[in-house]
């Protein structure tokens, strides 16, 4: 399984900004879904299908969480930005 992700630290006010080169799936969760995602385990995610190239999530919680993106198990590469935006 590929994909990339990153690590952020929201409050309950901000945002995540997130750039994609084409269309991806984004997945935002806490460190127990991730985990679990890695290990092939049912999970839990906030978002999903990212049809367009730039999107701004808000969080369902403050907190560390992971952004994940991958394409689905489709081939190909996907390059993606993220950043957080200050409530």
């Amino acid at each position: 399984m590929k994909f990339l992700f990153y690590e952020v630290d929201v409050d309950s006010n901000d945002r995540i900004s997130v750039t994609l080169d084409k269309q991806a799936n984004v997945k935002i969760m806490n460190s127990t879904n991730f985990q679990n995602y890695k290990k092939g385990k049912s999970y839990r995610f906030h978002s999903g299908l990212a049809k367009v190239s730039s999107l701004i999530i808000k969080p369902p919680r403050k907190g560390h969480r992971y952004v994940v993106i991958n394409l689905g198990g489709y081939s190909g590469r996907v390059k993606a930005s993220v950043k957080i935006l200050k409530g």
